[in-house]
């Protein structure tokens, strides 16, 4: 037997949405949309649902499962799911008003611009349509939509995936004569934090954020429309001195012995290196206690994910192109941001460049000697990073470290995984929106009872801090890590 807890809602007799716990017994492949059968069968609970070809390919079964959007009738079901509808007016249970949406779509006149008469010269081929075919195979579920966490939390306006995807697919069509540019910067282009929520949740695959998003910031910077001015000012800082952010004191680079003879080496990404030095000295104490040797080769430059990011794709070569020459004799590229663990990984083989890059969490997990580890009394959350989670696939292994550390309680928050803001250059070119996200995600950790939440990522770990603080939750402290496992090697 397992629980499933339904949102339930009645115009008639309720005020606002309930959850309602059912009982029922899972079958092997149970999809959501057999669960809510099956409750009504045993029940008589009468929920009202949508469905039509249960094959996936219509979209109207989209409901919110444990928060992200998906289809019910492909999502298997689980032990304590949580299903509510899409984030819609609610007409009746799991059935939503989607004429908002579709309202808005039909206002911006979401349709090809193009007199073909005029225009002969401007046909389709192989080549001009591979970039807009990765976006048409959208089924209108909305899951994206609902799940987009700048949509739903941040006040600041945003078209979200869905309408960015439309603009970029018209916009990339040579047939087009319409300004899709200037309608996608009225949307809120640099409003996404590029969390890659949209294609977690998104039963065809779509990458509204690379495909769509990132390629149309790299159009408005080629028309000189973008980026942000903040964007601009660590563009300025790479090209001047190879590091994204400005220094403050000594480089961890500069303070340490940079050549062990070492086959493994560490990738200090800019933040690390330049802020958070104290985070290098930590994994090097860490390394220490575990007999372990690496390497923190000079030369190092920017990985170059906030110039992809924001569509500022110019300098991005040649960053790679000399970290590829620093890095080309080790066996192992170590990384403690999950941002430049993710573009090392997945951008830079665009541009040749294949190293073995691991995280920090893959690295250690395994290597841990926890005969010398004390007990750390202290009870702790995990919030997983947008590019450590989703851009790499990493989420057992940090939490089996914290599981290794004796004497640490861990407890999940309600959404480890929504995204705290900090991406796609949000934070600096738009605050606030950095700011809500991450008090939002403050209040989940708030709810845990943590003394801590542990991240992987520099940015998370400033962020979360930041809105703690702002919500009074100050002796919260963010950690990364690195910080909790040195706890128990003290």
């Amino acid at each position: 037997m397992i629980k499933v807890y339904v949102s339930r809602f009645n115009r008639q007799s309720d005020s606002k949405p309930h959850m309602e716990c059912y009982e029922i017994e899972k079958t092997p492949q149970m999809k959501v949309l057999d669960a809510l059968q099956a409750i009504n069968e045993k029940y008589d609970a009468d929920i009202s649902f949508r469905s039509s070809c249960r094959a996936g390919q219509c979209g109207s079964c989209g409901i919110l499962f444990n928060g992200n959007g998906a289809l019910a009738c492909q999502k298997e079901i689980k032990d304590n799911a949580r299903i509510e509808p899409l984030n819609f007016p609610v007409i009746k249970d799991l059935i939503v008003d989607r004429s908002e949406i579709e309202n808005k779509v039909k206002n911006l006149h979401l349709n090809l611009h193009s007199d073909e008469r005029k225009d002969l010269d401007k046909s389709l081929t192989k080549d001009n349509t591979k970039d807009t075919k990765k976006l048409r195979s959208c089924i209108e579920c909305y899951s994206c939509l609902s799940t987009c966490p700048v949509v739903n939390i941040a006040t600041e306006e945003f078209g979200g995936p869905y309408i960015m995807r439309y603009i970029s697919k018209f916009e990339s069509d040579p047939r087009e004569d319409f300004d899709r540019l200037k309608e996608s910067l009225d949307e809120g282009l640099y409003n996404c934090t590029s969390c890659g929520k949209c294609l977690a949740v998104c039963p065809k695959n779509i990458n509204t954020f690379g495909d769509a998003i990132e390629k149309m910031r790299a159009v408005a910077c080629d028309n000189n429309l973008g980026p942000l001015p903040e964007h601009v000012g660590f563009r300025n800082n790479i090209e001047k001195t190879g590091r994204s952010v400005s220094c403050n004191g000594e480089s961890f680079i500069s303070q340490v012995e940079n050549y062990n003879g070492s086959k493994i080496a560490l990738f200090t990404g800019c933040m690390l290196d330049n802020k958070l030095q104290r985070i290098g000295h930590t994994l090097l104490e860490v390394l220490e206690k575990n007999d372990i040797k690496i390497d923190v080769p000079e030369g190092q430059v920017c990985c170059g994910s906030p110039l992809l990011r924001t569509g500022q794709r110019d300098l991005v070569r040649c960053l790679v192109d000399k970290n590829r020459e620093i890095f080309k004799d080790y066996d192992i590229v170590l990384t403690l941001c999950s941002g430049c663990g993710s573009t090392l990984k997945n951008n830079h083989p665009e541009f040749g460049s294949k190293l073995n890059v691991m995280d920090i969490s893959e690295f250690l997990v395994d290597k841990l000697d926890t005969d010398k580890m004390k007990e750390v009394n202290m009870k702790v959350t995990y919030h997983d990073p947008c590019h450590l989670g989703r851009g790499q696939g990493i989420k057992d292994q940090p939490r089996e470290i914290i599981e290794k550390i004796k004497g640490v309680e861990f407890e999940e928050m309600l959404y480890p995984c929504q995204c705290c803001g900090a991406g796609g250059g949000i934070k600096s070119g738009k605050p606030e929106i950095a700011m809500e996200l991450s008090r939002e995600k403050a209040k989940m950790i708030k709810d845990t009872g943590a003394d801590a939440v542990v991240t992987i990522c520099p940015f998370c770990q400033q962020n979360l801090q930041d809105g703690l603080d702002s919500i009074g939750e100050n002796h919260i402290k963010s950690m990364h890590i690195l910080e909790l496992i040195n706890e128990a090697y003290k």
